[in-house]
């Protein structure tokens, strides 16, 4: 029998530095870990500042989340199938947010929905909507930070989905609209569950453009990473157990995701 190839192993001159590396990556998690209070934890998830912090950030994520498969959806749609004149700026501008610092991007929201912005001045003098430091501007601040995740996710589920069904459906008479909602997402549902699970989790760990733009005011804007930094001032216990149930969510968005980068990568 032939014996299959061994794997060449790899240079002492990559393995150190993909060591200390890994280290580097690693041991801030293992301190946290280690450097938890177990046994007030329970106690101290508990405490009213902790629980409203958990709930404005599971709630203002949820809806963060749904906006941006409400408009992102449609959006992926339009630069995949759909070219114009200038869409390679269009995608350029949808990906900004994600090399953006985020507390440019709330400054950016404050200059446009403030109340003397260049809509917001007008959403406040027609309708009386004030937008920057309440619990609507937190869920906005996070849309504005994570749409790009599920536009980027859904448009090259799109560019690789097979046009062949939607032409199919085409000949059979369907109109484009049945051809989207009854061929096209269902072909690209792993996309936008991808890009939904992603924009969740962007949603949930924002902070510069959050603290910019809507505050940081228990009960109505304080997130969790707003909380986080607040409590390592006054109470540096209770920032470690915000940090352990933001790096749980984290871990479980990667295992959530994980079937798919494997997928993907074999």
């Amino acid at each position: 029998m032939r014996r299959a190839p061994e794997s060449p192993r790899p240079p002492l001159v990559l393995v150190a530095p993909a060591l200390v590396g890994l280290a580097f990556l690693v041991l801030p998690l293992a301190g946290l870990l280690v450097r938890a209070p177990w046994t007030t934890l329970g106690t101290r998830l508990a405490q009213d500042q902790v629980l409203d912090a958990l709930r404005l950030s599971l709630l203002s994520a949820t809806l963060a989340t749904c906006l941006c498969v409400l408009f992102g959806v449609p959006l992926a749609w339009t630069l995949a199938r759909a070219p114009f004149p200038g869409v390679r700026i269009v995608r350029a501008l949808v990906t900004v947010p994600l090399v953006l610092p985020p507390v440019v991007g709330g400054v950016a929201l404050l200059l446009v929905l403030g109340r003397r912005g260049l809509v917001g001045a007008h959403l406040d003098a027609w309708f009386g909507i004030t937008l920057p430091f309440t619990t609507a501007g937190v869920v906005l601040a996070e849309t504005f930070v994570a749409m790009p995740f599920l536009v980027i996710s859904v448009e090259g589920a799109l560019r690789a989905a097979d046009l062949r069904y939607e032409e199919a459906a085409a000949t059979l008479g369907a109109s484009r609209w049945t051809i989207f909602r009854r061929v096209t997402l269902p072909l690209v549902a792993p996309g936008v569950a991808a890009g939904a699970v992603l924009c969740w989790a962007r949603a949930l760990g924002e902070f510069g453009a959050t603290i910019t733009f809507a505050g940081n005011f228990p009960g109505r804007t304080q997130t969790m990473p707003l909380a986080v930094y607040l409590a390592l001032e006054t109470d540096p216990q209770a920032a470690i157990v915000l940090s352990l149930v933001l790096l749980a969510v984290s871990v479980a968005v990667l295992a959530a995701l994980r079937d798919r980068w494997v997928s993907t990568s074999t």
